[in-house]
């Protein structure tokens, strides 16, 4: 079995990503305030397999490109370190907007299993999962250590693990709280103002990185 050499550096960037509230955490939240722990969490399960399908497919496209190119492996991490820079400032600017759509109930109480549709079709087109697999787990990968794709596969089901977990406890906290969560706006202004900061973080730290790849 091939293990990246940065496979703990790897998982702890993978947690930060996880725990900043991004579009799949913000929707797990509306969905756990509109109709309680249960919806949050079939949208969590959605999300995630979501995820993991884009996820695999970045793998199979990128990691033999990456393994034979520097230059793409470089210019990968520049690309997604400034686009995640410019999705940190928008959840930042829009944070009102993005907290006064949470609470908008619109509606019946959705089926589980058009819930798992939905959240699937959130994990599977969030941004920051696209850049996070494409541009920041690249540079946790050793190319010294064979397949380029199965150390993409492995970092990709880690990160899979950890986003159920992380985002179930997002969607049962708010679920078990949910009257909490929606009597005050501006906690989910802060929440989004908080994923916006790690996000622009991770994208600095993402092009300092690649002037030592």
């Amino acid at each position: 079995m091939v293990i990246p050499s940065r496979i703990w550096e790897y998982s702890i960037a993978a947690f930060l990503i996880i725990l900043a509230p991004g579009p799949s955490v913000l929707f797990t939240i509306a969905r756990a305030i509109a109709w309680g722990r249960a919806i949050a969490i079939f949208t969590v399960l959605g999300n995630i397999l979501g995820m993991y399908t884009m996820a695999i497919i970045v793998s199979f496209g990128l990691g033999p490109i990456l393994s034979r190119s520097h230059a793409a492996f470089v210019g990968v991490q520049w690309l997604g370190g400034l686009y995640l820079i410019y999705l940190g400032y928008a959840a930042i600017k829009e944070s009102p907007r993005h907290a006064d759509d949470m609470l908008k109930v619109v509606g019946g109480r959705p089926s589980a299993w058009k819930t798992i549709r939905q959240g699937y079709l959130v994990g599977g087109l969030n941004p920051k999962g696209i850049v996070f697999f494409a541009a920041i787990l690249p540079q946790f990968i050793d190319r010294s250590r064979g397949s380029v794709t199965f150390q993409m596969l492995l970092m990709s089901t880690i990160f899979a693990v950890m986003g159920l977990l992380s985002d179930g406890a997002w969607g049962f906290l708010a679920g078990t709280v949910r009257d909490w969560f929606a009597s005050d706006v501006k906690r989910l202004v802060r929440l989004r103002i908080a994923g916006g900061c790690v996000m622009i973080i991770l994208g600095i730290l993402t092009l300092v990185n690649s002037f030592h790849s």
